[in-house]
């Protein structure tokens, strides 16, 4: 009877624990995976999920100004190339592919595998999920670890990046929408809560983008450290896919239009 008892219990955790996996939103994943990461000294510098080359170069201005956008080719479509790291299973690749195909169906985008191209996205399973910011040339390393990151809404977020998106909490204009409470901030993290110079194609803030950080995110107290304003009710960062504006914004910055 004891031994049902203890068996039952072990069972009960398993399946709560499961569940709570199950309930986290994308940024949630996100941040839960990179909170403890232990980076290897090859990999590059990284805030939050975004490597820069080194960390010198981590308030580099936009760089969709700068020439990092993925070229359209003569037909209109955008090809970018991927290789997808062995060390996935079958069932990670599948939801890896179907990532990246979600872009096929609401875009110009198309990720095609690498067959020589110079320039692509190395998916590997390195330490959390982290991209870099838009097209770097040669392989970048895109790293979506497989305990935690492999996600349809993490797969999107991180290409998301590597397309020249940054979060959008971190827009030009998000004091309008958003208020950060950096008193319940973990120390050392305020700034992945900082206001940069982005190209917003005069589209409106968006609380439900794959790209937004939910309500607790790096808070060392349990306490909000986003605050919708003027409306502090509005729920925001529990997309579980790229939203209606992260699609036109994608299409505005690619495709020249807003649809496919």
């Amino acid at each position: 009877m004891k031994l049902k008892c203890i068996l039952g219990l072990v069972v009960l955790v398993a399946v709560s624990a499961w569940a709570e996996e199950e309930a986290l939103t994308g940024s949630e994943r996100i941040e839960r995976a990179n909170r403890d990461a232990v980076r290897s000294p090859d990999e590059p510098y990284v805030e939050d999920d975004i490597a820069y080359e080194s960390e010198a170069r981590r308030n580099a201005d936009p760089c969709t100004a700068k020439g990092c956008m993925w070229p359209r080719s003569a037909d209109g479509k955008v090809y970018v190339a991927y290789t997808i790291s062995r060390v996935f299973s079958p069932r990670d690749v599948a939801i890896i592919t179907r990532g990246l195909q979600s872009f096929h169906e609401v875009s110009c985008l198309r990720f095609v595998q690498r067959t020589g191209q110079r320039d692509y996205l190395n998916i590997q399973s390195l330490n959390g999920c982290y991209s870099y910011i838009g097209r770097l040339g040669n392989g970048q390393d895109l790293s979506l670890q497989r305990s935690g990151c492999v996600y349809h809404h993490t797969v999107q977020h991180e290409v998301l990046h590597a397309l020249g998106f940054h979060h959008e909490q971190k827009r030009s204009d998000r004091d309008q929408y958003i208020r950060p409470v950096l008193e319940n901030v973990i120390p050392g993290q305020e700034h992945n809560f900082d206001k940069i110079v982005t190209l917003n194609q005069g589209t409106t803030y968006d609380y439900g983008s794959v790209m937004h950080y939910h309500k607790y995110a790096f808070s060392k107290n349990n306490k909000p450290t986003l605050v919708a304003i003027p409306d502090p009710n509005v729920e925001f960062g529990l997309a579980s896919e790229m939203s209606q504006m992260d699609i036109i914004r994608l299409n505005k910055l690619y495709c020249g239009a807003v649809s496919r």
